[in-house]
Parts: C-alpha cells; sequence; structure tokens
C-alpha cells in the first residue's frame, strides 16, 4: 500500500495533525531554549522552607500563592513553591545567582505584616492596601542622595480610617513598619545614638526622645535599652531584662555586642537576633513647621522594621480623607553612586514584592539552598537524552529479533517517538520537564511498546478482515484496562503534596498512557491492519506469535 492510502485513515491524520500543531507551537512560542526545564537540566537554586507549625491544606495553598507572587513581582520568572506535607515547601529559581539568592531569601524571611502607625495609633495596614495598586518607581538621583519609593492605593473603608487616626495630628511622623517586632526588647548601644544624632544635628537626649517616640504603639510598645560605652550600665539593664522575661522572647542587638552580655540573655532564655551595626544605627530627621518648635523622629530604622517616616501634611490631618500613598527612603550615604543605586532598586522591589503578595499566615524558617550550577545541568540533560535514546534502540532491536518484519520496526519506533514528541511538547510548554519528568518518558517507551506488541501479535494471529478487526477489538480492551490501571496508580503520586519530586513522573506516565489510547495505538493498528489485512478470497491464517 502506498504512503498515500494511509494518509487516508483518519486516525492516522490525527496524529500528524497533533505532531505538526506541537512542532509549529514549540517554534513559535518555544524553542530550544525555552521549553521550561528544571533546574536539574538548566542549573538553579532550590530553597527548602519550614513552617513554625504544620498547617491546613487551604492554608497551604493560600502561603504558596503569597510566596509565588512575591517572588513573581521581584522579577524572578519561572518561580516555582511546592508544598510537601503540611509544614515544608519549596521554592525553586532558575538563577545561582548569590545576589538574588538572598534577595529571594529575604522576601521568603519576610512575615509581610505592614503597619503604618501615627501617635502610637494604628492608621493602616496590610489589609487597607488596594489589591494591585502597589507599584515601584525607578531610583531618584538627586546629587549625591538616591532615594527609592513605594506607590500604593488604600480602599476607601481604610482611607476613611486614616482619616480620622490622623485628624489635628499635621506635621507628626507616619512610621510605616513591615514585620515591626512582637515580644521583642532592643538593646541599642549608645554609640548608636551618637553617630546617628550627629548626623541630624541632635543631642544625644533629643535622639534617646526621638527613638523612644518611634516605637509606642499602645500595648505593644517596643522597650529599647541604651548600652553605655564600655557596657558600663550593663549592671543596672540586667535587672530589667530580669524582670520582663516573662513578657518578652526576644533581644535585638548588635553583632558587636559583649559575649557575656549575650551569654547572660540566653540564660535568661532570651532567644537572639543579631542585627549589623548599620542597621541598627537609627536615621533621624529634624522637622520645623511653619510655626512651633522642631519636631525631632527616627526616619528610618532597619532592625525593627521601620521603612520610612513622612511627615503628614496639614491637608491630609483636616478630617478628609485620601487615597494614594508612597513610601519612600534613601539608600546610605556613604554608598558609592552604583551601589546607591542597586540598593535603592533592590529596596522598592523587594517591598513592593511583599506588600504585593501580603502576609504569610504563619511564620517560616528558609533552610540551607542547594544549587545545580548550568554546566552540571546541561550534562545530566545531555545523559537523559542518551538515556531516552537508548531505550527506543533497545525496543527496536528486540521487535526486530521477534518479529523479523522491517516494517513493523518502523511504525512501532515512530509511534514512540511522535509519543514522546507529544509529552515533551505539552509539558515543557505548559509546565516543567525535571528529572523525573524524564524517568517517566522512558518508563512511556515501554508500556507503549507493551501495547504495540499487543496489537502486532492479534492482528498477525488472523489478518482476515472480518477477524482483525474483531481482534483488534480485544487488543484495545486489554490496552484500555492497562491504561485505566496506570493512572489510576499514579493519580496519588499526581496529587502528592508529600512526594512532590515525583510528580513529574506521575504526568508523563499519565499523559503517556491517555495518549496511547486516544492517539497514538489506534494510530499504529490502522497501519498494522491496512497493512496485513486480506479480504474473503485471500484469507490466510498466519502461525500464532504468541
Amino acid at each position: 500500500m502506498s504512503v498515500v492510502g494511509y494518509l487516508t485513515d483518519r486516525r492516522i491524520l490525527f496524529l500528524l495533525a497533533i505532531v505538526i500543531s506541537l512542532a509549529a507551537l514549540d517554534i513559535a512560542y518555544g524553542g530550544p531554549h525555552l521549553l521550561h526545564f528544571g533546574i536539574e537540566f538548566v542549573g538553579g537554586t532550590q530553597i527548602p522552607v519550614a513552617l513554625e507549625q504544620p498547617v491546613a491544606p487551604d492554608q497551604m495553598a493560600n502561603l504558596i500563592s503569597i510566596l509565588q507572587q512575591r517572588v513573581s513581582t521581584f522579577g524572578l520568572k519561572q518561580v516555582t513553591v511546592e508544598g510537601i506535607g503540611n509544614s515544608e515547601l519549596y521554592v525553586t529559581i532558575p538563577s545561582v545567582s548569590p545576589s538574588e539568592i538572598n534577595a529571594t531569601i529575604n522576601i521568603i524571611n519576610s512575615q509581610g505584616i505592614f503597619q503604618g502607625i501615627v501617635s502610637g495609633r494604628e492608621a493602616l495596614n496590610g489589609s487597607s492596601i488596594l489589591s494591585g495598586s502597589i507599584g515601584s518607581a525607578p531610583p531618584t538621583v538627586f546629587g549625591t542622595n538616591v532615594s527609592w519609593s513605594v506607590s500604593f492605593y488604600l480602599t476607601q473603608k481604610a482611607a476613611d480610617k486614616f482619616a480620622r487616626v490622623v485628624f489635628g495630628q499635621a506635621y507628626q511622623p507616619l512610621y510605616l513598619f513591615l514585620d515591626r517586632p512582637t515580644q521583642s526588647i532592643v538593646l541599642l548601644n549608645g554609640s548608636a545614638l551618637s553617630s546617628g544624632g550627629a548626623l541630624a544635628g541632635l543631642t544625644q537626649s533629643q535622639a534617646v526622645a526621638a527613638v523612644e517616640g518611634s516605637v509606642v504603639f499602645g500595648n505593644r510598645s517596643i522597650p529599647v535599652e541604651i548600652l553605655s560605652k564600655n557596657a558600663s550600665n550593663w549592671n543596672l539593664l540586667s535587672q530589667f531584662f530580669t524582670t520582663h522575661r516573662a513578657s518578652y522572647n526576644t533581644v535585638i542587638l548588635e553583632k558587636s555586642t559583649p559575649s557575656y552580655i549575650a551569654s547572660q540573655l540566653t540564660m535568661l532564655n532570651y532567644t537572639l537576633h543579631y542585627i549589623s551595626s548599620r542597621n541598627m544605627t537609627p536615621q533621624f530627621e529634624i522637622i520645623t513647621p511653619a510655626a512651633g518648635a522642631n519636631i525631632d523622629a527616627v526616619n528610618t530604622w532597619p532592625a525593627i522594621g521601620l521603612l520610612s517616616a513622612p511627615r503628614l501634611d496639614p491637608g491630609v490631618t483636616n478630617g478628609s480623607s485620601g487615597v494614594s500613598y508612597v513610601i519612600s527612603g534613601g539608600a546610605p550615604v556613604n554608598y558609592t553612586q552604583l551601589a546607591a543605586e542597586n540598593y535603592a532598586a533592590n529596596q522598592s522591589k523587594s517591598i513592593s514584592s511583599i506588600l504585593s503578595g501580603g502576609a504569610l499566615p504563619v511564620p517560616v524558617i528558609v533552610g540551607t539552598p542547594s544549587t545545580t550550577p548550568a554546566t552540571l545541568g546541561s550534562k545530566f540533560l545531555v545523559i537523559s537524552g542518551i538515556a531516552g535514546l537508548l531505550a527506543v534502540l533497545s525496543v527496536a532491536t528486540l521487535i526486530t529479533i521477534r518479529y523479523r518484519k522491517l516494517f513493523l520496526v518502523v511504525p512501532i519506533v515512530l509511534t514512540v517517538l511522535a509519543e514522546l514528541f507529544i509529552i515533551v511538547s505539552v509539558i515543557g510548554l505548559l509546565g516543567t520537564i525535571d528529572l523525573s519528568a524524564v524517568a517517566g518518558m522512558i518508563a512511556v517507551v515501554g508500556t507503549g511498546v507493551d501495547a504495540q506488541i499487543i496489537i502486532t501479535d492479534e492482528v498477525l494471529t488472523n489478518t482476515h478482515e472480518s477477524a482483525v478487526k474483531s481482534r483488534l477489538k480485544g487488543a484495545f480492551y486489554i490496552i484500555w484496562v492497562d491504561a485505566a490501571l496506570i493512572v489510576i496508580a499514579m493519580l496519588p503520586l499526581l496529587f502528592s503534596t508529600s512526594l512532590v519530586t515525583v510528580i513529574g513522573f506521575s504526568e508523563s506516565t499519565i499523559m503517556g498512557a491517555l495518549l496511547g489510547i486516544l492517539i497514538t495505538r489506534p494510530a499504529y493498528g490502522a497501519i498494522v491492519s491496512r497493512h496485513y489485512q486480506k479480504g474473503e478470497d485471500n484469507a490466510k491464517t498466519l502461525p500464532n506469535m504468541q
């Protein structure tokens, strides 16, 4: 029979149409370098994240959505966040850059609780922000100063509350916090206030008053204890820590704090949260209203999550409500121009991404990232390709030995390759081809050939036209049952949250089983039956090949 004769069968045409359509999509939207391969093949970093407590399935789904939104908003593409059981998840990023890995870890670590506090009262929180309204602007350069900003809109309800809280608070600072500490005490070296105060033109007593004003928030104020030079007042401070250890569980302190102080705090069952000297140093600002005394305030203080403290314009403190607001800040003054611009860009992107995702439902603990270099990943891809090719060649060799008919080898191998091509295209365009997915594809080669052998044996047993149709029905009944069992066996793995690393295997296997019974097996059956079946007058029974 000529090639044209085979192309008249709709089953064969359907297979060809699927292959050609996917090839066109690969060229238009995929290509050899744009199909989505896992980090095993293209390199990347996997970050394990443990939850402080187990969560329900809906909370896990919410957590995954928040982290996905945060990391994607930061600018990292093809990020995957996968839950494992009810207390762990993996964040996978296609990057091995140390700066991007560290930025991602910082974004994950952030609890994402946003608050705006005026004179000890909450005027804003994360739920006040209108979804989708958060935007970051490029760094602004003015002389040697480089600033950043993040804008957002409030819901109408939140805007009305804001207007009530800030009424009559003209020129007062609006302290904007992200992850403001709770149940924590700040142990601040006096030298940090001296240097910060000198830069802003404040005396130490004025700096202390400004610091104490920045941490006031009803019964959730943060105690700030000032450690004098050479820790000469530690004995007095230690009494405070001893008295309050039932009310607070964490001490925020500088890395250079004397070790004996850290040891005593640890013995009092405090958790120590070390902060760099730069982040422990508050930055101050003095505002002189048109009429009245100076208002001194802390403008930024990373140690307690204070992003900025814009002053309230009299226009927003008269009881009217607005909806548009901006968080802004500046890069450290001792940075070079390029370093300051990078800092400002990353700061605005990071804050924007955290606010866009929202607050995490539970605190998280980030583990040690594991990185696969791109060069090693490319070797894994080559090895996997060789393994797949060897599987196809082994199948072709066994078929040749069994049937000794070259005609049978060609359609069997071609349909297997078509099946693999379809699986690679679909998963590569819509999902991620990881190592477990490749293992599933290799397994599909074996199950696919097994079904084709069943069809071949049934056809060759009796090539009479009516017999071929009957025996093909019997063969496809076996194949359908076999495929159903494979799908049933793989479904628990597909929806597993504790065996996330084998989901790709189940995807490939299920897709191969469904493609086989719906597309490739019918096409192969059409090829073999058209080639071997004989009419009523020329019926001939061949020896049983089973």
